[in-house]
């Protein structure tokens, strides 16, 4: 509403600057510029008549000189008079004709309007102003902002009861903030209006599994039976079943399901997280010695021993906990890490696997290159990069052909530049 108001008294302005020229050109038309001429030559008239009748009377000139000058005085003011009669009127001279500020005044408010129908938002600016914090999100965290989306969701299911993925969204939101029960009501209400297909059985059979303290009993792997009956490729059902085995540290089995996902895609799978997960669970097969899958790994990958020095590991112990990068750049070319993981400090020594599914560029990869140079930094600060005050550990011109674990100790603090 304020924004109407400014618009309204900028356009009162407007109008009045037209209509305060017509009024003032109107006013001022009597006194026209020949009219102003007229007054001043007979002012300078009288004032030269003045001088002349001072020199007579102080005998400054005789009477015949007298005579003689203001007979010229008179005849000087009737040629200017006479002169400016014969001049045309000029336009600015004229009065304005009252058309046209009623022009001026219907083009100006005709553009304004159309040009505020154009680029205006008039049911915005005609409605209370929603703040960002009317809307729920403004300064909120991602857990409260979950809760302001689950609301929403919960308000839609009233107005549409019918609007199947309405209620599938009202099931993930609400797995999200923990509300496992909620989470089975919306699945149920998704299968009463679709029917039971694999992604909705193989959610509520997650929605289960979390409820029941992440184990698998009888009802939920009668959901999982049902599922892959429908669809053995189904997403969230072999995302689940890849879960339960990581948590029974099954690794190997983990990653067969996760990779079968990862593999196949699509827009509901965030491919990046599970790939992450995937190489967790490479990493702690390393880690126990275990030997990675055969056909879950392409391309290069290097085995990493990452280690502290003592002395290292007694100053990181005094104070919190610490991350750590470890990743790979080519020996020759760019510094951009063709393969990277990130740990904590209180994690190490540990086994980290390095391979092509960690490049940030499908250009750039382990496979891409013959040798690579290696890292492990303690970032003093949990950034990326090296800065003083990390300690890092570094090994030049390693082969990515190497099959061998290679031990990687970190050693060495960056000094203040």
């Amino acid at each position: 509403m304020e924004v109407i108001i400014t618009i309204v008294v900028l356009l009162l302005l407007l109008l009045a600057v037209i209509w305060g020229h017509y009024l003032r050109s109107n006013i001022k038309a009597p006194s026209t510029l020949k009219s102003v001429r007229d007054e001043t030559n007979v002012r300078l008239y009288h004032e030269h008549k003045a001088e002349i009748e001072k020199d007579y009377a102080e005998g400054g000139i005789d009477e015949e000189n007298y005579q003689y000058l203001l007979a010229e005085l008179d005849k000087s003011l009737l040629q200017d008079i006479e002169e400016n009669a014969a001049e045309p009127v000029l336009a600015a001279d004229k009065p304005l004709a009252v058309v046209w500020p009623m022009v001026l005044t219907v083009f100006v408010l005709g553009f304004s309007f159309a040009l505020y129908l154009k680029n205006g938002a008039y049911e915005q600016l005609s409605q209370p102003a929603m703040s960002a914090k009317s809307q729920g999100h403004e300064g909120l965290n991602s857990e409260q902002q979950m809760m302001v989306r689950l609301k929403q969701l919960k308000q839609l299911t009233e107005q549409e009861p019918k609007n199947s993925q309405a209620w599938y969204n009202l099931g993930q939101a609400s797995i999200g903030l923990g509300d496992f029960s909620g989470a089975l009501a919306a699945f149920d209400q998704v299968m009463a209006i679709e029917g039971e297909h694999a992604d909705i059985l193989g959610a509520k059979a997650q929605a289960m599994f979390y409820q029941n303290n992440q184990q698998i009993n009888e009802p939920i792997q009668a959901l999982i039976d049902k599922a892959l009956a429908l669809d053995p490729n189904d997403p969230s059902t072999n995302i689940l079943l890849g879960l339960n085995h990581f948590i029974g540290e099954n690794y190997g089995d983990a990653i067969g399901y996760w990779q079968k996902v990862v593999n196949l895609g699509g827009n509901n799978v965030n491919v990046q997280a599970l790939q992450g997960a995937i190489n967790e669970a490479k990493n702690r097969m390393a880690a126990a010695g275990e030997t990675v899958p055969e056909g879950t790994v392409s391309g290069s990958q290097l085995v990493l021993n990452v280690n502290l020095t003592d002395d290292i590991r007694q100053q990181l112990s005094q104070g919190e906990d610490k991350t750590v990068f470890v990743y790979a750049i080519p020996a020759n070319g760019p510094r951009m890490p063709l393969a990277a993981v990130k740990i904590r400090a209180s994690d190490l020594p540990t086994t980290v696997v390095l391979n092509d599914s960690q490049a940030m560029n499908p250009q750039m990869t382990l496979s891409s290159v013959k040798s690579v140079n290696l890292y492990a930094v303690v970032s003093n600060l949990g950034g990326v990069g090296i800065k003083p005050g990390d300690y890092t550990g570094e090994l030049k011109d390693i082969s990515v052909a190497s099959s061998d674990a290679i031990d990687l100790t970190i050693n060495t603090l960056v000094p203040e530049s």
